[in-house]
């Protein structure tokens, strides 16, 4: 992968973004990539965590403008939208995935941290869906993802005013879940995501899924949904393993599986 790489610490992988001569801006390369990065730690059994992430100066600014100002209506439905199916396999990766942000998360780099399950920004972080300035709206899921996180009315207003976002304006909303000095960053990030992966995988995934298929269907079928993915935790070696050392009163020795 040229612009895209995949780091290691321990049981966390980072995926980063690397076209810093363009602000890690969205083209159709990046995106195929970023799907490749997502299969490549998704199978991974090594991998816990997930990180996705660009550099200090910038998270992605966004889409090429450039490699899409030429484009038609057919060339949009056909080759940009077979490859948005990148962003759609980092959301589902079965594992606890983590945006850290820092410098310009604008346009599709805003959605690329919408696919992730939580959001850690740095002070210097700006958000913004600013499409509408450019006569589109925004396409990889943002009129989508992002009611369903901040609600309805905030959502149309960042889609509709284009306007910029700081990190404590966007924490304010909702739409990030912890803002820290820029070089606690990843720290900050990896502490966060090793809280979640000191529990069960198994455990970690249903509750992933459960939520996320909740969030696409009306209460009672996510409650349906839910139900199953409960009682199917019962039939998990770290389910056994869990209540066990609660009854006995010591720290359980989650093995995923």
């Amino acid at each position: 992968m040229d612009y895209v790489l995949i780091e290691r610490d321990e049981e966390i992988a980072v995926i980063r973004l690397n076209r810093p001569e363009a602000k890690n801006a969205l083209n159709l390369q990046v995106i195929a990539e970023l799907g490749e990065a997502a299969d490549i730690v998704a199978r991974d059994p090594q991998v816990k965590g997930v990180i996705v992430t660009g550099g200090e100066g910038d998270f992605a600014a966004g889409g090429d403008i450039k490699e899409m100002a030429t484009k038609y209506a057919p060339d949009m439905l056909t080759a940009y939208g077979a490859d948005l199916s990148g962003f759609e396999k980092l959301e589902r990766i079965p594992k606890p995935v983590i945006a850290a942000v820092s410098g310009y998360a604008l346009g599709g780099g805003c959605e690329l941290a919408l696919v992730c399950d939580m959001i850690v920004a740095s002070d210097t972080a700006v958000f913004g869906l600013p499409e509408i300035t450019l006569g589109i709206i925004p396409g990889a899921g943002g009129t989508q993802r992002l009611p369903r996180l901040v609600g309805p009315n905030r959502a149309k207003e960042m889609i509709f005013t284009g306007s910029f976002y700081k990190a404590e304006e966007a924490l304010a909303m909702g739409l990030v879940n912890k803002v820290v000095p820029v070089e606690k960053l990843m720290d900050e990030a990896k502490a966060l995501l090793r809280k979640c992966t000191r529990h069960g995988a198994v455990a970690l995934a249903c509750a992933k899924a459960s939520v996320n298929e909740g969030m696409n269907t009306d209460l009672y079928t996510g409650l349906a949904y839910e139900r199953k993915c409960f009682s199917l935790l019962f039939s998990t070696e770290d389910q056994k393993e869990g209540m066990t050392a609660f009854v006995e009163k010591r720290k359980p020795q989650f093995k995923g599986r």
